[in-house]
């Protein structure tokens, strides 16, 4: 029998994430990793981790994956979910040390009023939970300082780094269009009990017939119309030149067709389209195109710089004390409505 035990704990907004504590202590000053000479703490990483843990574990548990889930290689990977999550954990943290070794470069600093901030999300934290809590987490406030200090200088280092980018993203580039399709599966229906049902070889072509017939209709009528009258459903989206997300073989189709032409019969590996190009250049759908371009192009220039940095320092990590995190119980949170603050119950199971 499992033995519960509920910790609230007060989230700081700069974390975005639930704390929860659980069962064993660690020694939080003894160093998990070191980054040319600066110790890394194994509370703060330890902190770090079970956050990963706090929020991947109520996803898990609602869908059933059961309580072996953190031993189990779950996407065949050759390792545990627990090895995966903690390896990014320590990846994270590398990033972390490595930004702050270089914030000055940047003149980027923590001014007074962040500090106190920060400390008082700390302090917060801290006395927010028991005794025993914390001690089993390896948190104090010096561990939830240095580790919230971590994260603000992470994200002040990303915009000091990117805003150097020069970012250049041509109206070609950007242009996206619309369109509204209907896609008829020929793989299988769904009969009047609400089971699905494959077809056979032989019955594709009086699928197709029926298809046709409701392209032919859709030339004179529009799509949705006709498409009430089959039972086919009307749908949007968007493309662009290279567009990854939009059919092989429906993609070069709308880039060449007329706009507010209806196509024939689009005859794809596992369905038949009907489409219909509403604008080659959707002003709204454009923008952003643009603006996601901008932003992987700053994210890309970003990892450039910091693999750049990254390089020139000698990163290691002490296996034996890391080993010692264990994601051994897992948790649920519990929010709670709270005025200034957010506060999540923890129930260990």
């Amino acid at each position: 029998m499992r033995a519960g035990r509920c910790f609230t704990v007060c989230v700081i907004g700069m974390t975005a994430a639930s704390l929860l504590a659980g069962c064993g202590s660690i020694d939080k000053n003894a160093t998990v990793a070191t980054l040319d000479g600066t110790k890394v703490p194994l509370g703060v990483a330890n902190f770090a981790a079970r956050l990963e843990q706090a929020n991947a574990d109520d996803f898990y548990q609602a869908y059933g994956f059961g309580e072996d889930v953190w031993s189990s290689d779950l996407y065949g990977s050759g390792s545990t979910m627990e090895e995966d999550t903690k390896e990014s954990v320590m990846e994270s943290l590398y990033d972390m040390y490595v930004l702050n070794a270089h914030a000055a470069e940047y003149g980027v600093e923590l001014a007074e009023e962040q500090k106190t901030a920060i400390a008082d999300a700390a302090a917060g934290f801290v006395s927010d939970n028991t005794a025993e809590a914390l001690e089993a987490i390896g948190a104090d406030q010096a561990t939830v300082e240095e580790y919230l200090t971590l994260m603000t200088i992470q994200r002040r280092m990303h915009e000091a780094i990117i805003a150097n980018a020069d970012i250049q993203v041509s109206d070609e580039e950007a242009r996206t269009g619309s369109y509204s399709y209907v896609r008829v599966s020929k793989l299988s229906y769904t009969d009047e009990t609400g089971s699905a049902v494959e077809y056979t070889e032989e019955d594709l072509p009086e699928l197709l017939a029926t298809v046709e017939e409701y392209a032919a209709k859709a030339k004179k009528d529009g799509l949705a119309g006709p498409a009430e009258e089959y039972g086919y459903t009307v749908y949007n989206g968007t493309f662009r030149e290279g567009d990854e997300y939009v059919d092989e073989t429906v993609l070069p189709e709308l880039l060449a067709a007329d706009e507010g032409a209806v196509s024939d019969v689009i005859d794809t590996e596992g369905s038949y389209y009907v489409v219909c190009v509403d604008a080659k250049t959707d002003e709204t759908a454009t923008e952003q195109t643009r603006q996601n371009l901008i932003t992987e192009r700053e994210n890309a220039y970003y990892d450039e710089v910091l693999d750049g940095w990254k390089a020139e320092h000698t990163w290691k990590v002490k296996k034996g004390v890391w080993d010692k995190v264990s994601f051994r119980n897992l948790f649920t949170t519990i929010p709670k409505e709270t005025v200034g603050t957010e506060e999540i119950g923890a129930t260990e199971q």
